[in-house]
C-alpha cells in the first residue's frame, strides 16, 4: 500500500531517490538491450484489481499506475509534496476549506483535456460505497462522505446497509474547467500532502457510461493522463505482462524511454534468476534468500538503502479465534518471536527489528514505543500465554503470500512459537498476494496473517488512519477504537506537525497496547537491476523513476 501538505516534512530527507549510474562492476548479465523500442522489463506482483487509482492499494498495481497517471501533487526524491497538475492548492485559516487549480495543458491518452471535473466525478465515484472502490474510505474526511457510506448495523455479519441516497460528495464543487473546492469534515493540515496518492487520481469523462458506472474498456484498456498509456489491452488473471508505451503528449516532461513490459511473477527466486539472465531489468525487491550475495554478483546495479516499510503480523480481533481475539494471547505471541536474530539470520541484516507503528524515516516515531511486547521474552510470554487460556489452542496459522518472498520468515516465526509456547503452528501459503488481500477483505482469513506497508504520504497519520482506524482501507483485523480515532482527528486539525505528532503518538500507544497489528521488522531497500539499462532511482514509495530510466 503506498502514496502520499503544503508543509514539507523534514524528517523525510533521510529517504533519497537511490540513484546507480549503469557500470560494469559486478557479475555480468547476458541478454542485450536490443533497440530503442525493446520494452524496459520491470518485476511486479499481480495487481489485485484493475487499473484504476480508488481501487488500487497495494504494490503490483500501484507501481504500474505510476506509469499510467498523473496527480495534483507529485514527490520529490526526499518525499516533499510538490505541485503536478495543481496550479495552486489553498485553504482558508481553519485547514477545512481548500480551493485547488489545475495547469491548463494536460490531456488524457485520448486527446480530451483534464478537468476539475475529472478529479470530482472520481472522487466522487471512489468515494461511494456502491461501487466497492478499495480506497473509497480515504474520503472519509470530505464532507457528506457519511451519505455516501450508510452505516450497517451488522459489522460482523451480511452487509445490510442501505443504499447511498445520494451519489456525490457534499464537499466537492466545481467552479469552472480548472478549479473546484473541497469542504473536509475537521481541518486537516496535511490535506495537500495526501493528494499524491492514487486514491486521489483523476478519471476521464469517457470512462463512466450512462449509469454512472466504469465502462467495460476501462478494465483493460484505461484512458490515462500520465507519462504512459496502455499499448494494448491487459486482461487481470490472465495475462503475465502490462505493456505501456510513452505518451508523447504528455506536459509534465518526455520518458527516455519508449515502452516498458511489467512482467507478473508469482515467485520472486523465479524473477531473480530472470534478472540474472537479462530476462528482466529492474527487480526492487529481491528474495530474502539472494540479498547476502546480491551486492557482490550486481556491483554498481545493486541497490540498498532507506524504506519506509514496516512488516506486520496482524489478527483478526472479532473472528479469528481465541488466540486472535485475545489481546493478551497476542502479546505472548509477539513476546515470543525473536526479531533480532529473523533481520539478522533471514534477511541477512537488512532489516531492523520494529519496536513501533511508525517507520524510523517518518517524524513521530520512538524507539521502544512497543515496550516490552515487542522484546524477546520466551520466558514470559509463554507465562503470559498460559495464565490466558493459550494451552488450549490446538494450532496457530499464519497466513503469507507466496510471490513476495516471505516463507523463510514465517517459518522462522513459526519455530519460535513453536518452541516457545508449545504449540502447533501451520503457515499457510497463498500463490498472489492479490488472493491473500481477497480473502482478508472478505474476512476468510482466520489466525494471523502478514501484511506490509509503504508509506502513502510522510505523516504518522498515514501509518495509522489506513491501518488501524475505524473503516479504514487496510484494516483488515477489524479494528475499532472512539478515542483512537478521535486522535487521530485532533492530529489532523492541529496548527502545526510538532503538535499534531502528540496527538498522533497518543493514537499509536492504543493501537500498540492492543496488538491488532504486531510490529515485527522495518523494511530495508534491496533492489537491482540488469546491463540492459542505466540511471536506475526509486522514489521514496519504492516505485521505479519511469521519466529518468534510460536504456543501456
Amino acid at each position: 500500500m503506498r502514496v502520499t501538505n503544503g508543509a514539507k516534512i523534514a524528517a523525510a530527507s533521510a529517504l533519497l531517490a537511490l540513484a546507480v549510474a549503469a557500470c560494469g562492476g559486478g557479475s555480468s548479465s547476458p541478454g542485450a538491450s536490443g533497440s530503442a523500442d525493446t520494452p524496459v522489463r520491470v518485476y511486479i506482483s499481480e495487481p489485485q484489481n484493475d487499473l484504476i487509482g480508488g481501487n488500487t492499494g497495494e504494490s503490483g498495481g500501484a507501481e504500474v499506475l505510476k506509469a499510467l497517471y498523473a496527480g495534483l501533487v507529485d514527490y520529490n526524491d526526499k518525499a516533499e509534496p510538490q505541485l503536478e497538475i495543481a496550479e495552486s492548492i489553498e485553504h482558508d485559516a481553519t485547514n477545512t476549506n481548500w480551493t485547488i487549480k489545475i495547469k491548463p495543458g494536460y490531456t488524457w491518452s485520448d486527446g480530451t483535456p483534464v478537468t476539475a471535473q475529472n478529479f470530482v466525478d472520481a472522487w466522487n465515484f471512489t468515494a461511494n460505497s456502491a461501487n466497492a472502490q478499495q480506497l473509497g474510505s480515504y474520503f472519509s474526511i470530505v464532507k457528506g462522505y457519511d451519505a455516501l457510506n450508510p452505516a450497517d448495523p451488522d459489522e460482523d455479519g451480511p452487509k445490510t446497509a442501505p443504499p447511498a441516497t445520494t451519489k456525490t460528495l457534499e464537499g466537492l464543487k466545481v467552479v469552472d474547467d480548472s478549479t473546484f473546492t473541497v469542504e473536509l469534515t475537521h481541518p486537516f493540515s496535511g490535506f495537500e500532502t495526501a493528494l499524491g496518492y492514487s486514491a486521489f487520481f483523476p478519471l476521464p469523462k469517457a470512462a463512466f457510461g450512462a449509469d454512472g458506472k466504469l465502462v467495460a474498456a476501462e478494465s483493460t484498456s484505461p484512458i490515462t493522463n500520465g507519462p504512459f498509456k496502455i499499448a494494448k489491452p491487459y486482461k487481470r488473471g490472465t495475462d503475465q505482462t502490462i505493456s505501456v508505451t510513452r505518451n508523447d503528449s504528455f506536459k509534465g516532461g518526455k520518458a527516455k524511454v519508449a515502452n516498458i513490459d511489467y512482467k507478473i511473477y508469482t515467485d520472486p527466486e523465479t524473477a531473480y534468476n530472470d534478472l540474472l539472465a537479462g530476462n528482466l531489468d529492474v527487480m526492487d525487491t529481491l528474495p530474502a534468500s539472494q540479498v547476502a550475495n546480491a551486492k557482490a554478483t550486481f556491483g554498481n546495479r545493486y541497490i540498498e538503502g532507506p524504506s519506509s516499510g514496516v512488516g506486520w503480523l496482524g489478527f483478526n480481533i472479532k473472528t479469528g479465534g481465541v488466540y486472535a481475539t485475545n489481546p493478551e494471547l497476542r502479546k505472548a505471541i509477539s513476546m515470543s518471536i525473536d526479531r533480532k536474530t529473523i533481520t539478522q539470520t533471514v534477511f541477512s541484516g537488512t532489516r531492523t527489528a520494529a519496536d513501533d507503528n511508525i517507520s524510523p524515516l517518518i517524524p513521530g516515531y520512538r524507539q521502544g514505543a512497543c515496550g516490552e511486547a515487542c522484546n524477546y521474552d520466551p520466558a514470559a510470554a509463554k507465562q503470559l500465554w498460559e495464565s490466558n487460556g493459550g494451552s488450549a489452542v490446538k494450532e496457530v496459522t499464519l497466513s503469507y503470500n507466496a510471490d513476495g518472498g516471505h516463507k523463510e520468515w514465517i517459518e522462522a516465526v513459526a519455530n519460535n512459537l513453536r518452541t516457545n509456547l508449545g504449540v502447533a503452528v501451520t503457515p499457510k501459503p497463498y500463490e498472489k498476494f492479490a488472493a491473500i488481500l481477497d480473502d482478508l477483505g472478505a474476512k476468510k482469513v482466520q489466525g494471523a496473517f502478514r501484511l506490509a506497508w509503504l508509506m502513502d504520504w510522510p505523516l504518522p497519520d498515514d501509518y495509522l488512519r489506513p491501518v488501524f482506524g475505524t473503516g479504514g482501507s487496510s484494516n483488515y483485523v477489524q479494528y475499532s477504537n472512539k478515542q483512537f480515532d478521535e486522535l487521530l482527528n485532533k492530529g489532523d486539525a492541529a496548527p502545526t506537525l510538532d503538535e499534531a505528532i502528540k496527538f498522533y503518538q497518543q493514537a499509536d500507544d492504543l493501537a500498540l497496547k492492543d496488538l491488532a497489528y504486531v510490529p515485527i521488522y522495518f523494511y530495508q531497500l534491496n533492489a537491482a537491476y540488469s546491463q540492459n539499462v542505466k540511471n536506475v532511482k526509486l522514489d521514496p514509495f519504492e516505485a521505479l523513476d519511469v521519466l529518468n530510466i534510460e536504456k543501456a
